[in-house]
């Protein structure tokens, strides 16, 4: 596979103390709308996308791509985690893996996205042994930038995109998770 190098995919769902990342389903479409169309989320990505043309781009389930996890809390899906094979959009990352997360604003602050990433991290360490990921985020999300940091990437480079600095960074798969 390309996307994610020598790992397998679908994984069998990757179960946390409190959450299960697993692929989409169907139940997760309201969710997943809800995630991409917020403004809190949206804002350091270039802003939401309009509801409506996320309801008509996603009839059913949000679509099944080889590195996309739905972060599940009792049933309910609140996030999702990305590990793709960079392919062009950002220069740093060409031929890497990189991490990318999202996660509706109302289960912020509780420790979901370092506990969801962790185990994301930890399954592609053993699913890609020896690989690196990178990740990339503006400078002024406070909140990744300390996700970053905990989850063990270090610094590469600052830049300027998309009018705003941003920040590269790498985690060595050497690197356990908390």
């Amino acid at each position: 596979m390309t996307e994610l190098g020598s790992a397998v995919w679908p994984p069998a769902p990757i179960k946390t103390e409190r959450l299960v990342l697993r692929e989409a389903e169907a139940r997760d479409r309201a969710a997943a709308i809800e995630l991409l169309a917020s403004p809190e989320v949206g804002t350091y990505l270039g802003g939401p996308q309009p509801r409506d043309e996320l309801e008509r781009a996603m009839p059913g389930a949000p679509s099944r791509r080889p590195g996309r996890f739905m972060v599940d809390l009792d049933g309910a899906m609140i996030g999702q985690i990305t590990l793709y094979r960079e392919t062009g959009h950002l220069r740093q990352a060409a031929g890497r893996t990189e991490l990318g997360y999202l996660f509706l604003p109302e289960v912020w602050g509780r420790g979901y996205a370092a506990e969801a990433c962790g185990a994301a991290l930890d399954w592609f360490a053993d699913a890609s042994p020896g690989e690196p990921v990178v990740l990339a985020t503006q400078t002024a999300n406070v909140r990744s930038m300390r996700l970053a940091a905990k989850l063990g990437f270090t610094e590469v480079e600052r830049y300027e995109a998309y009018g705003a600095e941003q920040w590269f960074g790498i985690r060595s798969p050497a690197v356990p998770s908390e």
